[in-house]
């Protein structure tokens, strides 16, 4: 296996989530830094010409809603911040959009909460949404809906929010663009001896240390803690991670030219990972019972139609795991439903194309997605 570096990490994702700290986007004075955003902008349309998905998790909100408001620093009053984010968002977005239309990227905005991605419904929703986004070509701006969240703004652990976005999308690589180029083995603002860890392999209770408390300055919050957390978070799905400088212009483009960082490296793929966290699950909600046609589908790595659907048992919901079986009553597999189990039965035995017209509604484009199953 190619050892990974932080070139390759970027060159060679197919899929990309690219995090933007307050303190890179909005200046002290509650301006927005329009030159860097376009940048980016240049960064993002030659990743995408390249062939890679990309998606943005961005902070900002609070810091561009709070001069519109009149307020002189972050608020601290939890009802002070989520008012400054709800001017704030719509001043986002609207920078996100003249950003990139010069590059005729369309842009979604997307907002969501910790919350959101630990509900498996909420959950099953959102990735199917990023999932079309990126389908047709869209670009993704996933913002902390601060409007709503309390966590969040507490603890400023956006970074967290991005790295559970980078495993709901299945991301090859999460960048954090930060206010600092990396991991030191100790504080490089108290100790000018501190050293930067260019490559992590493993996240053991040493490097964890080294992180520090949490840290509040200017526009931003958060530190290197809530970092660490979120490389925990991405590693675990199968995501590597990289820590740069983004305060200059060109980020992407200067961390492609070897300027310095913390590369994590992930051991496994997001698709791997998911696979076995599939096949370890226990204990089905359902029996998906199939015809000979489905099973030969299967093992030539094809999704569940309800076509090849003869039979089903059970009580369950969309996401919850069910196991098939051949007509010989062998189990072959399981995964998750996109389905309930009335609308599945609905849906036995029929062709996709007419699911619309027997639900009353568009729903997925498969019973259980190749991705989201795992044959035994």
């Amino acid at each position: 296996m190619t050892e990974l570096t932080q070139q390759s990490a970027v060159s060679g994702a197919k899929r990309l989530v690219i995090k933007i700290g307050s303190a890179l986007l909005v200046q002290p004075d509650g301006r927005l830094r329009e030159n860097w955003l376009r940048a980016l902008a240049e960064d993002v349309a030659k990743l995408r010409a390249g062939g890679c998905q990309v998606i943005l998790v961005s902070s900002g909100a609070i810091a561009l809603g709070c001069g519109a408001l009149s307020y002189k620093k972050r608020p601290e009053r939890l009802e002070e911040a989520q008012a400054a984010a709800s001017v704030g968002q719509i001043r986002l977005a609207q920078a996100y959009q003249a950003g990139f239309e010069r590059h005729t990227i369309v842009t979604a905005q997307v907002l969501l909460t910790l919350d959101d991605l630990e509900d498996r419904p909420r959950y099953l929703n959102a990735r199917s949404t990023v999932q079309e986004l990126l389908s047709r070509g869209a670009l993704p701006v996933i913002n902390e809906n601060d409007t709503v969240a309390t966590s969040e703004i507490r603890f400023g652990d956006n970074d967290r929010l991005a790295a559970r976005v980078a495993q709901m999308a299945g991301a090859d690589t999460l960048i954090l663009l930060s206010d600092i180029n990396g991991l030191y083995n100790c504080d490089p603002r108290t100790n000018q001896g501190a050293k930067l860890l260019p490559l992590v392999t493993h996240l053991t209770p040493e490097i964890e240390a080294m992180a520090g408390p949490p840290a509040t300055v200017g526009v931003g919050s958060g530190g290197m803690i809530t970092k660490i957390r979120a490389a925990k978070i991405a590693l675990a799905g199968g995501s590597s991670m990289i820590i740069m400088n983004g305060e200059a212009h060109s980020p992407i483009a200067r961390l492609l030219d070897g300027e310095a960082c913390t590369l994590f490296t992930a051991t496994s793929t997001p698709l791997a990972v998911r696979k076995r966290w599939i096949q370890g699950m226990m204990a089905p909600k359902g029996t998906l019972h199939i015809d000979a046609g489905a099973v030969a589908a299967l093992k030539g790595g094809a999704s569940l139609l309800p076509a090849g659907i003869t039979r089903l048992e059970g009580n369950f919901k969309r996401g919850d795991l069910v196991d098939f079986r051949t007509p010989d009553g062998i189990c072959v597999g399981q995964g998750l439903t996109s389905y309930t189990s009335e609308d599945a039965a609905k849906l036995q035995g029929k062709s996709m194309r007419d699911a619309a017209a027997i639900l009353g509604y568009a729903g997925r484009s498969a019973l259980v997605h190749r991705d989201d199953l795992v044959l035994i």
